[in-house]
């Protein structure tokens, strides 16, 4: 029996360890067979292959692709992206990191490595040969010590730029001393999420109307450029009648390229929540106001998000209105969760 059992423990192990390692001539093979499919593929001289999954729009996608070139850089590793991330990053910057073939997503033996949204100490020591990191990280924490080479990954194509700054030309008009401050407004789905879910809120016009002061009260001329996947709200809710507000009148969520573009050539930046805005401040550079203390003490986000991780320390934080919030709203945490996992 004992003998028995040693041999069953040796076939299962020996099975294993073959689904678990893929030699360099297994590797080649692999990719002669991807190349007749036209298909990006691994390169078998690098020693470990990371990547992240795909999740998320494009405010999401950015967080994962800098996480993923910073990880991956820190511990020596080749980072290649998903054909997804790609699809959404592609069109709008000048990325750099290679492509994983659908064929060599499915092939290699990965291990599957979930990240917080912030940096932890663990992630220097993620051991593997074939990594794939998951999660929604959106974190400076991860990134920001490598600040310039995250920027330059996120080059907007030359189109872009000219056709955005030509834009914001004309908004400038007859102005001689103008400042840009892009303002993005977060609703769509979040106005239900938020306090169903989350036991938070969204901005309301109030903290607009105190960031917008803050700016008005710092510059001269300044110009406020208005993006929102909630643009009916906005223009009702925001006072435009000093001349100097302008909406876009973009807002599709399925191709955010040009109001994420505007946002990020302007000086500054008001953000409300959500990665849209958080990488629409990363980029332009300047001051940013951001909501903060969205959510009431006990909310189980609080648990997934950390507000000194996600903002950087210099940004400007506005506490959000929590007086209309009520306490006894329905919350179901198995639902938090999910709805977590899918956005």
């Amino acid at each position: 029996m004992a003998v028995t059992g040693l041999l069953l423990l040796y076939s299962f192990w020996l099975k294993h360890s073959l689904q678990l390692s893929v030699t360099c001539d297994q590797l080649l093979r692999l990719q002669f067979m991807a190349q007749k499919r036209n298909l990006t593929t691994v390169n078998c001289q690098d020693p470990k292959v990371w990547t992240i999954k795909s999740k998320g729009r494009l405010g999401n996608q950015m967080g994962e692709y800098a996480t993923l070139y910073a990880l991956a850089k820190l511990t020596g590793n080749q980072a290649y992206i998903m054909p997804e991330m790609y699809d959404w990053l592609s069109p709008i910057f000048k990325i750099n990191l290679p492509v994983l073939s659908k064929y060599m997503i499915v092939k290699l033996p990965w291990r599957n490595y979930e990240l917080h949204d912030w940096m932890s100490e663990e992630y220097k020591y993620i051991e593997g040969k074939y990594v794939k990191l998951s999660g929604f990280p959106c974190s400076w924490t991860f990134y920001h010590h490598i600040r310039e080479e995250i920027l330059r990954e996120f080059t907007f194509h030359d189109f872009i730029r000219d056709e955005t700054n030509k834009y914001l030309e004309q908004v400038k008009g007859t102005r001689k001393n103008a400042t840009f401050i892009g303002v993005h407004v977060r609703r769509g789905d979040y106005v239900n999420v938020m306090p169903n879910i989350w036991k938070g809120v969204v901005a309301d016009k109030t903290y607009l109307e105190k960031a917008m002061s803050y700016f008005r009260n710092k510059y001269q001329e300044p110009v406020f450029v208005v993006t929102s996947n909630g643009m009916e709200w906005c223009k009702k809710s925001i006072d435009a009648s000093s001349g100097d507000v302008y909406f876009s009148e973009d807002g599709v969520e399925s191709s955010p390229g040009k109001d994420f573009a505007i946002l990020a050539h302007c000086n500054h930046t008001i953000m409300t929540i959500g990665t849209f805005g958080y990488w629409a401040g990363y980029l332009a550079g300047g001051e940013t106001i951001y909501l903060t203390n969205f959510t009431l003490p006990d909310s189980w986000f609080l648990k997934l998000f950390h507000y000194d991780a996600a903002f950087l320390p210099e940004w400007i934080g506005i506490p959000a209105d929590l007086s209309l919030l009520r306490n006894d709203l329905p919350w179901n945490k198995k639902k938090a969760k999910y709805w977590h996992n899918i956005n």
